[in-house]
């Protein structure tokens, strides 16, 4: 049985939510946090990304960027830019990407659920993202960007949800890149509570690393006074969220031709010439090599279909071309591989590889929510950069301070 509860939300009001709303801190780099948090002390890149308010080239890792992170949040709170609610609640955060619409349940979910299991993930962690998530929760002192939680659809659940959304948002913005978000705060806190106990279990889908460090702060904290032994989650049910794919580029250390690279990959696929990047189909992938897209696909035979993690387009694409042509056993420790979000398009792809620095690009088929369940009710664990989910969870509208 999964557990939401709600909480005192630290949030914008609406005549700064606009200037406060920013990217996920692990979805821009240093560079770009600095660059679009210029001309802006409103920005919650300033606490998320706080680095950029240090001297160029300070360790972002630093002890010294962890407390300046703080500083800017307790700034923010002093401004009024950021303001606590007066009593607890559940709140809807809506999002609309061109055609793409999804609606999330906000609350705080028990640390203990994702220790227990009953918050399943699908993926490790690794420890230099846990340890400095870890020690940014813990100097903020708030759980400052939510976890993205899936449940299977409930009737009763999204019943409610659509008729919170009736009465008026609480914020409304469109971001730069064309998304638009709502914010709701949900009427009835006890309905919810007991709808949620018809729902079994959860699935993390993007938040590992702030899922692992929400449990490690709250090891830390532990007999201390705050609500600690909670973290931030938004939850959306399965059959509403989207997700690309998370495409790769890969070094040849060997330095062969790409007629060379092609010769191999007939060895391993049926490879033909293409017309779009984007595969069609699962099993299918987009090869840009050469200066031009092929299509590769995997041979019946040539991998487990019963097997939820081996039949996996991006475990396919390790087993049998990262790993079987260009010797990438470890893409999670290996420089001779990158990942590029779907969102930045097969155009990123061709970039990097005609730039000369990369041997290939490969477009992937993007992983199935229910696929991504069925590895984790499996107690699996899919390959590392398998999903991208979006939109993404714009930072600084809702925080759990504790």
């Amino acid at each position: 049985m999964a557990t939401l509860r709600p909480f005192r939300a630290l949030r914008p009001p609406p005549l700064h939510a606009l200037r406060v709303a920013a990217p996920p801190y692990d979805v821009v780099t240093t560079e770009e946090a600095r660059e679009q948090a210029s001309g802006n002390p409103e920005s919650f890149l300033h606490v998320s990304r706080p680095e950029i308010d240090l001297p160029v080239g300070t360790d972002e890792h630093a002890p010294e960027v962890y407390a300046q992170g703080a500083r800017a949040l307790a700034e923010l709170r002093r401004r009024g830019v950021l303001q606590e609610d007066a009593a607890p609640h559940f709140y809807l955060y809506a999002q609309r990407m061109g055609s793409h619409r999804q609606t999330g349940l906000v609350g705080v979910a028990p640390v203990a659920e994702y220790v227990s299991g009953v918050i399943k993930k699908h993926e490790n962690t690794r420890p230099d993202k846990e340890d400095d998530r870890t020690r940014h929760i813990d100097a903020l002192s708030a759980h400052d960007e939510p976890v993205f939680l899936v449940y299977r659809k409930s009737r009763a659940v999204d019943a409610l949800v659509d008729s919170a959304q009736r009465s008026r948002p609480e914020l409304e913005l469109t971001t730069a890149d064309g998304v638009e978000h709502r914010l709701y705060i949900v009427p009835e806190p006890n309905e919810i509570e007991s709808l949620l106990r018809a729902v079994p279990v959860l699935y993390i889908a993007d938040g590992h690393h702030r899922s692992a460090a929400a449990a490690r702060v709250a090891a830390l904290r532990k007999g201390k006074p705050g609500e600690h032994e909670s973290f931030l989650a938004v939850l959306f049910p399965h059959d509403q969220v989207q997700i690309l794919p998370y495409n790769r580029v890969v070094r040849d250390r060997r330095g062969r031709s790409a007629q060379e690279l092609l010769a191999e990959l007939r060895k391993a696929m049926e490879v033909t010439p293409a017309s779009a990047p984007q595969p069609d189909a699962p099993l299918s992938f987009g090869i840009y090599l050469g200066n031009r897209w092929w299509r590769a696909r995997a041979r019946p035979g040539s991998f487990d279909a019963r097997d939820p993690v081996a039949s996996l387009d991006v475990s396919i694409a390790q087993e049998q071309i990262l790993s079987g042509i260009f010797g990438v056993d470890d893409p999670r420790r290996d420089k001779d591989v990158d990942f590029v979000g779907g969102i930045r398009g097969a155009a990123e792809l061709e970039r990097r590889v005609d730039a000369g620095s990369w041997s290939m690009g490969l477009h992937l088929f993007p992983t199935r929510v229910e696929q991504l369940m069925a590895v984790s009710d499996a107690g699996l664990l899919m390959p590392p950069k398998s999903t991208w989910f979006e939109p993404k969870l714009r930072s600084g509208l809702l925080l759990h301070p504790f």
